[in-house]
């Protein structure tokens, strides 16, 4: 008799998602929790592992082992040990696409936040301040430039069209969406900025990634836009970001991510009245379980059985996402 096959799950799931997987997969062995010692002695043998957690950086991913497939618990892969898992031949699916909704209702809520004074406002109430801190600025009829046009940024165009926004968008392919209005590619972010009133990032961290938003790239941008990252703090060259807010160089950010999280105490972003910070919680959702598991993995997971690769969200390594 064949030993059952083990998955590993790292993270607590509720009894629904649980049963769900039971029943796609009855004969396997399943660990499941949040705490590594529901699963860490298991790793080794383990088939499949969803989610990362840094107990697994034991496994040498670059040589034949058990493991054929790592299902992750978030969008970005940067952090994986991508070059050895590739050469282990070890399939990675991302949850890309988990985040469209609520990130791209976060994206909102910084965009109309700064245009509409909010975060003035929320500070003047803690001192009882009755001031109209010069609102005059509405977000109906400008220009949004999508940076990264992946299904968060598909979402953010579509919402932007109820707005009435002309929506840039910049992708990598350069292929066309049909909520973005003008779709450039990534050689012509340079073309494509000073025609934003807001620009939003919404890009995975790669090599050609890597500090794309520069001093090069604020400078070609409107001294009245507002930049908003939810993407990853390494696109940002962080010390042009405040150079260009501190000179008026641009009107102000909306920023998720950052070089180094938790931000440091001592970063000017802290201070300046035209920033909102949010710590890296963009994505936060109360269904982002279910569709983790229900939309992404247990779909993956009946291919897997039936002897084929999984299709949705596989990384692919030569682009690093």
């Amino acid at each position: 008799m064949s030993q059952a096959k083990q998955l590993v799950i790292t993270h607590n799931l509720s009894e629904e998602s649980l049963q769900q997987i039971k029943e796609v997969a009855p004969d396997w062995s399943i660990h499941c929790g949040k705490d590594p010692e529901s699963w860490e002695s298991k790793i080794e043998d383990a088939s499949v592992i969803v989610g990362w957690k840094k107990e697994l950086k034991k496994l040498n991913f670059s040589q034949p082992t058990s493991l054929e497939w790592l299902q992750t618990w978030s969008a970005g892969v940067d952090y994986l040990p991508l070059q050895e898992m590739d050469q282990g031949g070890i399939t990675v699916t991302s949850a890309n696409g988990v985040h469209a909704y609520p990130i791209s209702e976060t994206i909102f809520a910084l965009m109309l936040g700064l245009t509409r004074k909010i975060h003035s406002y929320v500070r003047n109430q803690q001192t009882k301040t009755w001031e109209n801190e010069g609102l005059k600025l509405e977000i109906h009829g400008k220009t949004i430039g999508v940076i990264g046009v992946g299904a968060i940024g598909e979402e953010t165009a579509k919402i932007a069209k109820a707005f009435g926004m002309n929506v840039l968008g910049l992708r990598h392919s350069g292929k066309e969406n049909e909520y973005v209005d003008t779709m450039y590619k990534t050689d012509q972010l340079q073309e494509m900025l000073p025609a934003c009133d807001y620009v939003v990032v919404t890009l995975p961290l790669t090599r050609e990634t890597h500090q794309l938003f520069n001093k090069d790239a604020f400078q070609a941008m409107k001294d009245t836009a507002f930049f908003i990252n939810i993407g990853r703090g390494e696109i940002v060259k962080e010390s042009d970001l405040i150079d260009a807010l501190t000179s008026g160089q641009i009107a102000g950010a909306g920023l998720d991510v950052f070089e180094k999280e938790p931000l440091d105490d001592d970063s000017p972003l802290w201070e300046m009245d035209e920033v909102i910070i949010t710590p890296h919680t963009a994505g936060a959702t109360e269904h982002y379980q279910e569709r983790v598991i229900q939309d992404i993995f247990i779909p993956n997971l009946k291919k897997y059985i039936e002897g084929e690769k999984p299709t949705i969200n596989v990384v692919d390594y030569a682009k690093g996402y």
